[in-house]
Formats: C-alpha cells, sequence, structure tokens
C-alpha cells in the first residue's frame, strides 16, 4: 500500500520483461530504419567494388547522424507534447501535431 504515501507501486517482474522486451522492439525498428533508409539513399545497388567509396561512406556518415538527429528533436518534441498534455488533465490522450 504504498501508493498511499505518494509512492508508485513497484513495476512485477512482468511488467519489467514487457517494457525491456518493448524497449528492445521500438530500438530494433528504428535500427531497420536507419539502415533501409541510410543504404537506399547512399549506397547504389549495382556495386561496383567490394568496399564503401569515399562518397558512399561520406553520405552514409551525414545520413546517420542526421537520422538521429532528427530523432532526439522528434523525442523531444513528442515529450513536450505528452507533458502539455498531462498538464491540461489528459484530455485527448496523444496525439497533438502528430495526426493521431
Amino acid at each position: 500500500m504504498s501508493f498511499l504515501f505518494g509512492q508508485r507501486p513497484q513495476p512485477s517482474s512482468a511488467e519489467k520483461i514487457a517494457a525491456a522486451e518493448s524497449e528492445i522492439e521500438m530500438v530494433s525498428d528504428m535500427y531497420n530504419r536507419l539502415v533501409e533508409t541510410c543504404t537506399r539513399k547512399c549506397i547504389p545497388p549495382t556495386y561496383r567494388e567490394a568496399d564503401l567509396n569515399k562518397g558512399e561512406s561520406v553520405c552514409l556518415d551525414r545520413c546517420v547522424a542526421k537520422f538521429f538527429e532528427v530523432n532526439v528533436k522528434v523525442s523531444e518534441k513528442m515529450q513536450g507534447e505528452a507533458a502539455t498534455t498531462s498538464r491540461a488533465g489528459g484530455a485527448g490522450g496523444m496525439g497533438g501535431g502528430f495526426g493521431m
């Protein structure tokens, strides 16, 4: 009954496992999207040599940096929207400007 004294109830072992599995799935999805997007953008479908050339390498480096930069900005925006929604009483749930 720790919730009576202002403390959060501790998540169960099953809840912790479910949260970890969900996080692994999100990270895997992000990685797969990163690989697909940057490969499609930077590496031609017909290979001429086994190693990346300098242009491909630079393109991949920039693509990955931009991908993570955008990911951070979107996450910050969504956290800000969630905080605003929770302060407003939770009306409307998640959504805001993301078309949900």
